[in-house]
């Protein structure tokens, strides 16, 4: 594998840069290094230009985005915040704190004892985005990390099954690639923010090891391909798990790469077109207000940003 020559050309790059605040200060970051100066200068304008400022405008004075009868669950809103931050908006910017005070002050999870947005519901499959986005917007949870840590199943993962009361079946001890990219995500955020523990630590690695383990994306036992929607490629990701979601969290966790990704990188290569871009793969049924890249089987920036990231990050560990 000559990952050489999947390194982002500057016809790719150029292409990259003609488009949203949200993919040019990332690839300014990830792929053409520029001054951190720049880089913020670039990131700034995600809150008050192009994807990040529609997307804030179409939070509701209620604190939900979209409409309300939509938000069933506040499922809207949380993909909403999510997408906020893996735009990279500025979390201090006042458009920001604006929208997450509202969410803050607002909105409860009915159902689930009133709890505040912030505070988290049952399923750990929603509890990681809420870690991952309250410590990204300054509102981080310790308890919400502590009930996290205490849902982790012997494989090292997570299932949002496990903990959810069923009369009609057993619960699951078997984990979830699902749930265990959306809690390691989650973990990871909260971590940065500044909120370092052994016990957390420990509890990201056995995660990253469950997936690692897997080839993230095959069965432990027999080794077969899980789930063949892995290998196609989204964005925005919601809960779903695929295998570039995987590599790309393991690039931003700086986790060095083995042999045990191999397979995995060659899958991200496989879905490259001929003209040098990742195409959008598939769209997920879930929503948010907000539209970005819709034409399935089309160029995706976002895809094309990820994977060719990903790719520097595995050459440059391996070269």
């Amino acid at each position: 594998m000559r990952l050489q020559e999947y390194a982002p050309r500057p016809a790719h790059l150029k292409w990259l840069l003609d488009s949203d605040p949200a993919i040019r200060w990332q690839v300014m970051r990830d792929l053409t290094n520029e001054t951190p100066d720049a880089i913020a200068v670039e990131s700034s304008r995600v809150a008050v230009k192009g994807w990040g400022a529609k997307l804030l405008a179409l939070q509701s004075p209620a604190g939900n985005f979209g409409q309300a009868k939509q938000d069933r669950g506040l499922l809207v809103t949380l993909y909403s915040l999510v997408v906020l931050m893996d735009l990279g908006i500025d979390a201090d910017s006042k458009a920001a704190q604006k929208a997450i005070d509202r969410v803050d002050k607002r909105l409860r999870f009915k159902g689930h004892d009133n709890r505040r947005f912030f505070d988290g519901e049952t399923e750990p499959c929603i509890n990681g985005r809420i870690l991952a986005v309250g410590a990204y917007f300054k509102r981080p949870n310790a308890a919400l990390a502590r009930q996290l840590l205490r849902e982790q199943l012997e494989d090292g993962g997570w299932n949002c099954e496990a903990v959810e009361p069923s009369a009609k079946r057993p619960l699951s001890r078997r984990s979830s690639f699902h749930t265990t990219i959306c809690v390691l995500e989650g973990l990871l955020s909260y971590e940065r923010a500044g909120h370092k523990s052994a016990a957390l630590t420990k509890a990201r690695k056995r995660g990253e090891n469950y997936l690692l383990e897997r080839r993230m994306f095959r069965a432990l036992r027999t080794g077969e391909v899980i789930d063949q929607r892995w290998l196609q490629f989204s964005f925005p990701t919601f809960w779903h798990y695929d295998v570039l979601r995987g590599l790309d969290y393991l690039r931003n966790a700086a986790i060095k790469p083995d042999s045990r990704i191999r397979e995995a990188i060659e899958i991200v290569i496989k879905r490259r077109h001929q003209n040098g871009r990742w195409p959008l793969n598939l769209i997920h049924r879930e929503s948010i207000p907000l539209k970005m890249e819709t034409d399935v089987g089309g160029a995706s920036r976002w895809n094309t940003l990820r994977a060719l990231r990903v790719l520097r990050w595995y050459a440059d560990a391996t070269s």
